[in-house]
């Protein structure tokens, strides 16, 4: 099989990711890439690579000829793209939140924005690899998860699913620039971030608290979340560190066997040996995500460290994963 791909926004971060991933992909390649300030140059213009694809409208690009699109655009500019994608009958793999949450009300709640496409929630996936494989195989449209949640989520599910999860998690996350995207921003100017450390949209403030409560929420009765995320001045990565209460009953060894049977056969996930903690250098430049436990001397209180790339693990390279699960393609090629 070799899978034609469109690529809708691609001269930011995620989608240069994207490009680069697809290039190098066994089955597939890249038919299209698309950028509405850039159309008419070519990506060799724009990053310094060799990547000579010439960039198009999204108003021209040929849906009909891409097996699969994805999108890179920002939130609430995705809505009306997927659904000119869908109506072409082409799958989508959308990496803004604009199909990641199933309710137009809490995705209205969170973004300060009207859903102009309810009716394609219905036949949306999140597509969280380890915890939604099987939908994921039949979907035709994925809504990409955001890199905090995807930290969070694949570091507490094993507990979620076996329902030993405390209510109250406190997430500490350190998450690099290229987070911000590539819009100039001023929080991003080197002076304003080199040497500093910044917290913003602390507490219950910050959007992607949203998919933890989707993920974490139905397992989790009574799912009380603080989540505290930082600016560090480093390129990429993500590093989470969460504090939760589990089943006191539960001895250590019954905890780890939790993570260690969830996560057996998944290949990109990195369960750390007893006394090591996730650092960024466990997971950048990969698909991987890191997980360390830390047991605390009170029973039922543990410490859980996460780390992943932000625009791997937490964008294109989750997004070229769950390509390869829908077309059922052996779900690591391409990626590492």
């Amino acid at each position: 099989m070799q899978l034609s791909i469109g690529i809708v926004g691609a001269t930011g971060y995620t989608g240069f990711e994207l490009l680069q991933l697809i290039h190098r992909h066994p089955q597939a390649r890249v038919a299209w890439a698309t950028s509405e300030s850039s159309a008419g140059k070519r990506m060799s213009e724009l990053y310094p690579t060799p990547d000579e694809t010439r960039l198009v409208r999204f108003a021209d690009a040929p849906l009909h000829k891409a097996d699969v699109i994805f999108l890179c655009l920002p939130h609430a500019a995705s809505m009306d793209a997927v659904a000119r994608v869908r109506s072409a009958d082409v799958r989508a793999i959308d990496l803004s939140a604009d199909f990641r949450l199933p309710d137009p009300s809490v995705y209205r709640r969170w973004y300060k924005h009207e859903h102009t496409q309810p009716h394609l929630l219905a036949e949306a996936v999140y597509g969280l690899c380890e915890v939604n494989r099987e939908q994921i195989r039949e979907a035709a449209l994925i809504g990409n998860p955001g890199c905090y949640p995807t930290t969070v989520n694949l570091g507490l599910w094993p507990l979620a699913k076996a329902r030993v999860l405390g209510p109250r998690i406190i997430v500490d996350a350190k998450s690099g620039i290229s987070g911000a995207g590539r819009k100039l921003r001023l929080s991003s100017h080197f002076v304003e971030a080199n040497e500093n450390l910044t917290p913003y949209n602390i507490g219950y403030a910050h959007r992607h608290i949203a998919e933890m409560e989707l993920i974490l929420g139905p397992h989790a009765p009574g799912l009380d979340v603080t989540f505290s995320p930082h600016l560090i001045p480093v390129n990429r990565g993500i590093l989470s560190t969460i504090y939760i209460d589990v089943d006191p009953t539960l001895s250590e060894q019954a905890v780890r066997d939790l993570y260690a049977d969830a996560y057996a056969d998944e290949p990109f996930m990195h369960l750390l040996p007893p006394g090591q903690v996730a650092t960024l250098r466990h997971a950048t430049y990969t698909n991987r995500c890191a997980v360390g436990l830390t047991p605390l001397p009170k029973p039922g209180r543990w410490v859980v460290t996460v780390s992943e790339d932000n625009l791997l693990k937490g964008a294109s390279g989750q997004a070229v994963q769950n390509m390869n699960i829908m077309f059922g393609l052996e779900e690591t090629a391409g990626l590492i």
